[in-house]
Parts: structure tokens; C-alpha cells; sequence
């Protein structure tokens, strides 16, 4: 448990920094040693990687070729450092386009790689990844390799590092193996990282003058005298409109610059500013974007309560034409001389002739409508009489339609013996009752 906490102690303490602000590596000189590995890398290729981890076939380091290399080491950032290795073995390099003698024969091989670092050097644990492009020289070969790896940095005293690092090693030209190249070694900077001395400022008093104690430098200050606001150079603004009052016509109601601080007019006093209103000299309404309801017509009843908008007509008539006193007679007359057979709602022949006029009448008009309402007088069924009167009804309007009279121009109504307009009593007064109404409108 003791030594639990202590590891824990001492990562804690790894990661306090030294109080500096730039961690960037200095120039920085490693040796390091390390172990060429062709036979994994050799069962890599022909097994895949995984198949490899899987079955644990990795290469003793006995079957491994030692040597011993040099870099040279300059941070570019905090987290970023360039590498240039030099590094030398003896081995019998397996040159693919070549039969090896089995002697063995020094390798140099060239990097120059970049180190991508999890932290900065401030930390004592770093890992990182490095990648990129190498030389080598093998008797009288020489060939191009791609290096790719990871590796951990760790930082033992300020600028003192530790460092392991494992690449694969991709050849580029046909001269060239795979192999892998597992390397450990020390690194120590060069020289020291320089700490910039403290610079002592001297800061000389400053007089301030605010007259106004607006939180506004008189030398800044439009209005040195009045308090005002920062955003108009100490000048006052009473109604909150970013226009200072001494600029603006309207001082006590917000408004908008283009009206000198005052609001948007609205000249027709519609309720409707003049910017919105499309009339903006005559009163109107915000459903016609301040313009008066339309009379299309100009017959002085506007498009909303004109039954007719499009035809002139008077208020009384709901702005529909008046319809002509000789139109009314004649379908008044038409209606007294309709007759049906004896309880029935059969049309006898000689209504056909006052009917043919009705249809006349409303083809001529295609405004007109007409409604025929159907009365019986009190004696029989009050039930049936309902019936009888709707049936007359829809006799004469069948009638009509069939003369070419647009259905949607009818309707008719049946109200039996319900509206008489004589004593039922009287023989006389039952056939008054007995009747079909016609009225006529165009709306």
C-alpha cells in the first residue's frame, strides 16, 4: 500500500511545472542503444500484425542486431520536436534484389523524424508518436526507408531526459527490408534554457480630470460639464436613444437618427408609421398596409360589405344594383300564375308560360338569384302539407333549371301551413294560402 502511494505522490509531483511559461525543447544531444529487428518484421508481412500479438512471435533479443546511435534534438514547439539520427550496426543486411553472403557488414542508417508529443517537457511522463524519412548504406547499397513508431520520454532532472522508442521501418526502394528498430538512451540539452529577468516599470503618476464625474476624461469628454455617457463622448442622452440631446429634435422620446432622434411619423395619424403605411396622407387600416378599405366599384360601400364589389349599387341594396320595379312585377306576376294538379306537385301546362318569362328574366342577369318558397292552406295532414309545399317548391325551381337556369342561382322551401296569408275558414282564403312565392335578388 506504501508503495502505492508513493507512486502516486511522485506522479503528482511530475507534473508540477518549473514555474516557466515556454517548454519548447532547446537544442539537445541523445545517445542512444538500440536493436535492429528483421525476423518479426519478416512474420509481420507474411502473418499480419495481429496473427503476430496473437501468438506472441516476437523475436528474442538474441536474434536481434545491436548498435549504438546519435541525435541531434531542437524543439519548434511546446509539443513538437524535430530529430536527426545517426545510427550504426553490424549485420547481414537481407538486401532483397541481392543474395547475401552471410558475413556480416556495417548498416548506417539516416532519420530524420518528428516527434508529435502528448505533453510538454514540463511533465515527467511524455509520450509521443514519430514519423519520417531516412537513408541507409549497406556495403555498396543504398536505399530510402519511411520510419513510423511511438515512443515515452522521461524527464529525470530539468532538461535531463530518458528516452524509448520503438519504429517500423517502411523501405521505399527495392534495395531496402523491413525491420523494426527498438532504441533506449539519454538526452540532455545543450545549453540552458534561458529565464527572462523580470523587467522593473517604473509607472509615473497620472492626473485624471473629470469634471463631470461621468467615468469620461475631459480630455475625451464632448461635455465636460454635464455627465453623459461613454458611448457619445461624455455627452447626456435622456431618452435612451444613442442620439446625444443636443443633437436630438425629439430629447425626451427615443427615436431614430434618420428623424433627427424623433420617431417615425405617422402623418395621416392612422396609427400606422409612415414607413409601413402605403397611404401614407389618408387614413386606412393595418390589414390594407394603412390604406382605406377598397370600393372597387366607387359605389361608396366598401369591398367588405359590397355584395356586389365589382357592380355599383346603393348602400340599401348592400352596394348591389337596385333591382328594376318592371323585373319585380312581372316576377310577382309569374308566381301567382303557377298551378299545380289537385294535391300534387305536379306543374300543370298552363304555368309553363309565366315560368318560361322567370327563366328569361335570370338568364339575362346572371347576378340573379331567386327563391321560391312553397305554402299550402290547413286542411289535411300537417305533415304531408310540409311535404306537398317543399315538393311544389322544387317543382318550379326543376322547372327553372331545366330552362337553363344555374342551379346554384335557386333554392326553395317548404313551409306548409305555417305562414297562411288569409283565414283558412273561407274557401276563398284557403286558395290564397295555396301558393308558391318568388323572390328575386342579386346577392
Amino acid at each position: 500500500m506504501k508503495k502505492i502511494i508513493l507512486s502516486i505522490l511522485t506522479l503528482i509531483v511530475c507534473t508540477i511545472s518549473y514555474g516557466q511559461n515556454d517548454y519548447k525543447k532547446p537544442p539537445t544531444l541523445a545517445i542512444h542503444l538500440f536493436f535492429n529487428d528483421f525476423q518479426t518484421a519478416a512474420d509481420v508481412r507474411q502473418n499480419g500484425l495481429s496473427n503476430v500479438i496473437k501468438d506472441k512471435k516476437f523475436a528474442k533479443a538474441k536474434r536481434m542486431n545491436a548498435g549504438f546511435a546519435a541525435s541531434y534534438i531542437q524543439g519548434l514547439t511546446n509539443k513538437f520536436d524535430m530529430a536527426a539520427t545517426l545510427s550504426g550496426s553490424f549485420l547481414s543486411y537481407p538486401v532483397p534484389t541481392k543474395v547475401t553472403d552471410g558475413q556480416q557488414h556495417l548498416l548506417l542508417e539516416a532519420a530524420v523524424t518528428g516527434n508529435l508529443k502528448l505533453l510538454s517537457d514540463k511533465y515527467c511522463i511524455n509520450p509521443f508518436i514519430t514519423a519520417g524519412l531516412g537513408a541507409a548504406k549497406f556495403k555498396g547499397y543504398y536505399s530510402a526507408f519511411a520510419p513510423i513508431g511511438a515512443g515515452m520520454q522521461f524527464r529525470i532532472l530539468n532538461n535531463v531526459f530518458l528516452m524509448a522508442n520503438s519504429q517500423y521501418r517502411i523501405p521505399l526502394t527495392e534495395n531496402g527490408a523491413y525491420h523494426f528498430y527498438h532504441s533506449m538512451g539519454v538526452a540532455a540539452s545543450l545549453k540552458k534554457r534561458e529565464t527572462p529577468k523580470p523587467v522593473e516599470v517604473i509607472v509615473p503618476p497620472v492626473v485624471v480630470l473629470d469634471r463631470d464625474a461621468d467615468g469620461v476624461l475631459d480630455a475625451d469628454d464632448k461635455c465636460p460639464d454635464v455627465p453623459g455617457i461613454a458611448a457619445l463622448q461624455g455627452c447626456p442622452d435622456k431618452d435612451g436613444d444613442a442620439i446625444a440631446d443636443a443633437d436630438d429634435a425629439c430629447p425626451d422620446v427615443a427615436g431614430l437618427l434618420k428623424y433627427k432622434g424623433c420617431p417615425i411619423p405617422d402623418t395621416d395619424g392612422d396609427g400606422i408609421n409612415d414607413e409601413l403605411d402605403k397611404c401614407p396622407s389618408v387614413k386606412g387600416v393595418a390589414r390594407y398596409q394603412g390604406c382605406p378599405i377598397p370600393d372597387t366599384d366607387a359605389d361608396g360601400v366598401n369591398d367588405e360589405e359590397d355584395k356586389c364589389p365589382n357592380r355599383a349599387g346603393p348602400v340599401s341594396n348592400q352596394g348591389c344594383p337596385e333591382i328594376t320595379k318592371e323585373v319585380i312585377e312581372k316576377i310577382n306576376f309569374a308566381a301567382k300564375n303557377i298551378f299545380f294538379a289537385t294535391g300534387s306537385f305536379k306543374l300543370l301546362p298552363k304555368s309553363y308560360k309565366s315560368l318560361d318569362e322567370v327563366a328569361m328574366i335570370l338568364k339575362s342577369d346572371d347576378l340573379l338569384q331567386i327563391q321560391i318558397d312553397g305554402h299550402t292552406d290547413a286542411q289535411g295532414d300537417d305533415a304531408k302539407n310540409m311535404t306537398l309545399s317543399e315538393n311544389r317548391a322544387k317543382a318550379v325551381k326543376d322547372y327553372l333549371v331545366s330552362k337553363g337556369v344555374t342551379e346554384a342561382r335557386t333554392a326553395s322551401t317548404g313551409y306548409g301551413e305555417t305562414k297562411p296569408v288569409a283565414d283558412n275558414k273561407a274557401a276563398a282564403g284557403r286558395a290564397k294560402n295555396r301558393r308558391v312565392e318568388l323572390t328575386v335578388r342579386n346577392f
